[in-house]
């Protein structure tokens, strides 16, 4: 019975190391003597030659990598340190195996000196307000970069912009001056239309001598309603014309 036990378990074993089982978003490379299998095996239950084969998982799915704080130098000659966020996916199993030795290391290391090559190159008002367009030219720099690893970077995120203290102050001065210019145009612009309003209402007025009368009495019932004190207004001579006319 133990003769029988020996080669059972050596076989048992051999099929575990032979069968291997793939999820729907993973790929298995296969290297046979050293040399790579043309193609990379597809998800579902599979069988290899061991020890001939050896076998490498690959995921294809989406790999979120954060990007560690660098320390940048704009264009303008001020010091900060941005951090990102970048999501890429192997789209070719046996080139990100076959041509760089890690393609997780690899590819962080390509995000941190573009980050610090890219950022470098613009201003700190651009980096500030143009993070669409930077995240853009980013994203295709890196991804020029790791097509020839099989590696497919989808986008490039800046999560985190850390100004010097002394940079920060300034910056916030500049928005309190920006607010009290607007504040004071758009009450420059609110004087100015009141202003067209009124000559517009005195050329009607001077077109118009019943309307100026109209309301010059208007004002009268205004302040006879509001105020409780005895006021004395002199009359237009227009209101009386006519009384002394037919006089």
């Amino acid at each position: 019975m133990l003769t029988l036990a020996v080669p059972i378990t050596l076989g048992v074993m051999y099929l575990f190391n032979c069968i291997k089982i793939l999820n729907e978003y993973e790929r298995g490379v296969v290297f046979r003597l050293g040399r790579l299998v043309a193609e990379p095996l597809g998800p579902g239950l599979k069988l290899i030659v061991w020890p001939i084969d050896r076998f490498v998982r690959i995921s294809l799915r989406t790999i979120t990598l954060d990007v560690p704080p660098q320390d940048v130098i704009t264009k303008d000659n001020v010091s900060i340190k941005v951090n990102a966020v970048i999501y890429f996916r192997v789209m070719n199993p046996n080139k990100a195996i076959v041509e760089v030795e890690d393609y997780l290391f690899a590819t962080s290391q390509m995000a941190q000196t573009t980050l610090r090559s890219i950022l470098g190159q613009v201003e700190l008002d651009d980096l500030l307000s143009q993070r669409e367009k930077l995240n853009a030219q980013l994203q295709e720099t890196i991804d020029k970069a790791t097509d020839p690893w099989g590696v497919k970077v989808s986008a490039v995120e800046i999560k985190h912009v850390d100004l010097p203290e002394e940079m920060r102050r300034a910056i916030a001065r500049q928005a309190e001056a920006e607010r009290v210019r607007r504040a004071k145009i758009i009450g420059a612009e609110a004087e100015f239309q009141a202003a067209e309003k009124l000559t517009q209402a005195a050329r009607i007025m001077s077109e118009q001598p019943m309307a100026l009368q109209m309301r010059y009495l208007q004002t009268l019932a205004e302040i006879a309603t509001e105020k409780n004190s005895t006021t004395l207004f002199p009359i237009p001579i227009d209101l009386i014309k006519l009384f002394l006319d037919r006089k």
